[in-house]
């Protein structure tokens, strides 16, 4: 991502209220597809599933991610 992306994003991430609900939210889909991992049995699914929850917890970083790309 380029500079002018991050600085887009501080907004988002400097508002502890928005940053919070958006953390909340990851938190739930997360826990939303643990619940549908344990049962999957496609493997295709399973590495997609995974890959979703990854993204998701990157969400709990994003403002470190953003403050260090903005400078």
């Amino acid at each position: 991502m380029d500079k002018l992306l991050f600085r887009s994003l501080l907004p988002l991430v400097n508002d502890k209220d928005h940053y919070e609900i958006l953390n909340e939210y990851a938190s739930a889909r997360i826990s939303i597809l643990l619940e549908q991992l344990s049962t999957e049995k496609d493997m295709d699914r399973v590495k997609s599933i995974q890959g979703a929850i990854g993204e998701l917890r990157r969400i709990k970083t994003l403002r470190d991610e953003v403050v260090a790309g903005s400078k």
